[in-house]
């Protein structure tokens, strides 16, 4: 999949529209449609902020890699820790 059907399955799966998008990264609403036509390419600042909105890497935006990450920096170390049990009791399954 091209980052541009990427980037628009990301947003749409956030419930965003293209403007809202934008305003979140800092660019416009067309900026965004560029972005998912394949008629423009992010800025690596623009990049990094599109991953930190969708809480993916940058390599999951672009296809290098498909592996996704979970954003716990708001829970407390116990919370982390719960939330690996779980994660590692659903993998043993």
């Amino acid at each position: 999949m091209d980052f541009g059907r990427r980037l628009k399955e990301l947003r749409k799966k956030a419930g965003l529209t293209q403007a809202q998008l934008g305003e979140r990264v800092g660019v416009t609403k067309s900026v965004i449609s560029f972005y998912e036509q394949q008629e423009r390419s992010p800025s690596p600042n623009v990049l990094i902020r599109l991953s930190e909105v969708f809480h993916v890497s940058t390599d999951c935006l672009l296809g290098i890699e498909r592996r996704k990450t979970l954003d716990v920096s708001d829970l407390s170390d116990e919370q982390v820790r719960l939330v690996e049990a779980i994660l590692k009791a659903i993998r043993e399954q």
